[in-house]
């Protein structure tokens, strides 16, 4: 049965909010179950189709912007030096330990969105300092903006990793329904 029938069938006796709740918590606790009934089936349909990769648009929507606003206040622009803070507190603080969660567990049911979080801030405070390292026994130094360049091309290679094991791991969840069906 699809998911909107089962929502509609519910909401005519619990109202719509009551249905969804209720289905929420089947789910949660696995009394119910909800399958994609067309997965992705290549690595091109998985980053059109914003419900499994929004994750990634966001990253380097967020990526960026960053970009952007280092080089449009480094130019002159002092308006968007606020949103320079902000961007970079969360390019450096929050980005790459994201990208390297989302590569490490590909599966969404493997961390609560806590332990997520914490575990984004914490790799990052690893990653980071690392990339610095690296970067004192290059020709370019710790500067602006190779500091900004390695930092975007790391996250971004990792959320690319992360999101080609995202896809593999839907992939085989979709081959295993289709042989189990058989």
């Amino acid at each position: 049965m699809r998911l909107w029938e089962l929502v509609a069938r519910r909401a005519e006796r619990k109202g719509l909010l009551g249905a969804c709740l209720e289905l929420y918590r089947q789910w949660v606790e696995d009394e119910i179950k909800v399958e994609d009934p067309s997965p992705p089936s290549s690595l091109f349909s998985y980053f059109l189709r914003l419900d499994y990769s929004l994750w990634l648009w966001l990253l380097l929507t967020l990526s960026a912007l960053t970009i952007t606003a280092v080089t449009v206040t480094e130019a002159g622009l002092a308006v968007l030096l606020p949103a320079r803070y902000v961007l970079g507190t969360i390019a450096v603080l929050f980005l790459p330990g994201y990208a390297l969660v989302e590569a490490l567990y590909p599966r969404g049911d493997e961390l609560s969105p806590l332990e997520r979080l914490a575990l984004s801030i914490g790799l990052s405070l690893a990653v980071v300092p690392l990339v610095g390292l690296v970067l004192n026994y290059t020709p370019f130094g710790i500067r602006l903006y190779p500091v900004l360049a390695s930092l975007t091309l790391l996250t971004d290679a990792i959320a690319f990793i992360g999101a080609y094991r995202k896809y593999r791991y839907v992939s085989l969840l979709a081959r295993g329904a289709k042989v189990g069906a058989r």
